[in-house]
């Protein structure tokens, strides 16, 4: 008999080739230095539908459930995240480049990764060029603070190896499949400074994904963030083609439009979002399209 509480777990798939994790990956002073360049960033609340127009039939205007942070390019969620074949165009935005830190780590990941992983689920081309900073811990309602430390089962679109590095608290995250009615197929438990790496045709396009819960309450982890309290973050590293990466200016006029507040709101803390915005108004007056920088 299972222990009382714990979740069926279904059979374990064999093939384990495309899966890593490396605990403590992440040298104490790069953690130290992670940290205190989270201390310096904005992260946006983003609402899932654009504001200045009205939701699909059907569907309500909402904030996401925690805020987010990009670099490399920015998915704003009310342009719809990129998912190849058909999802590509005016959905990932240029966005700052990674700070220093994050560059070393990056480099070090590929190297691992073109080590560890068989060639054939690492495609040409590829590289960790974007970058998702997601916050786990608690928000603020007028209930009081609600844990919203958790992803649902979900699938990552972008081709090629996912990898992801963590800080704060411990994460336990799983692989399901499809279907399964939630039963996982492996769980993982990332610690601070744990690296993962996913690909292949089980592990990433096979199987779905997602962070069952987050240790702990509260939070001690940097940025500060009104209404929310964070207590890990998870940088999650992923390839778009840069083909397919746009600068703000040359998005299509009504895509501008819709993110144009949250690029204004991260142009008064970032100088790269203040230049995008620039050559965005510019584009607005007449001056026709940017050099891409």
């Amino acid at each position: 008999m299972r222990p009382r509480g714990r979740p069926p777990t279904a059979a374990l798939p064999r093939d384990s080739r495309g899966l890593l994790l490396h605990p403590g990956f992440l040298s104490d002073s790069d953690r130290a230095e992670i940290r205190a360049w989270l201390a310096t960033i904005h992260p946006l609340w983003e609402h899932r539908y654009p504001t200045g127009r009205p939701p699909p039939r059907g569907e309500v205007q909402r904030r996401l459930l925690r805020p987010v942070y990009w670099l490399g390019n920015w998915q704003f969620a009310c342009l719809g995240y990129y998912e190849p074949p058909r999802g590509v165009h005016d959905r990932a935005v240029q966005a700052e480049p990674y700070p220093p830190v994050l560059a070393r780590v990056v480099r070090a990941i590929e190297a691992r990764v073109r080590g560890a992983v068989p060639p054939a689920f690492v495609p040409a081309g590829w590289t960790l060029n974007t970058c998702l900073v997601n916050f786990y811990g608690d928000r603020r309602t007028a209930a009081g603070w609600e844990d919203v430390a958790r992803v649902g089962e979900h699938r990552d679109f972008e081709p090629g190896p996912v990898a992801s590095v963590s800080l704060g608290a411990r994460a336990r995250f799983q692989f399901v499949a499809p279907g399964a009615g939630g039963a996982p197929v492996r769980t993982m438990v990332l610690e601070e400074g744990a690296l993962q790496v996913f690909s292949g045709p089980l592990w990433k396009d096979a199987l779905l994904h997602r962070v069952q819960r987050v240790d702990g309450r509260g939070g001690d982890v940097p940025p500060d963030v009104p209404d929310f309290r964070t207590r890990r973050v998870n940088f999650t590293f992923r390839w778009v083609p840069e083909a397919h990466v746009v600068p703000f200016a040359r998005l299509g006029a009504q895509a501008r439009e819709d993110v144009r507040e949250y690029v204004r709101a991260l142009a008064v803390h970032a100088p790269a979002w203040a230049l995008f915005l620039a050559d965005g108004d510019a584009v607005d007056r007449g001056g026709g399209l940017p050099v891409v920088r």
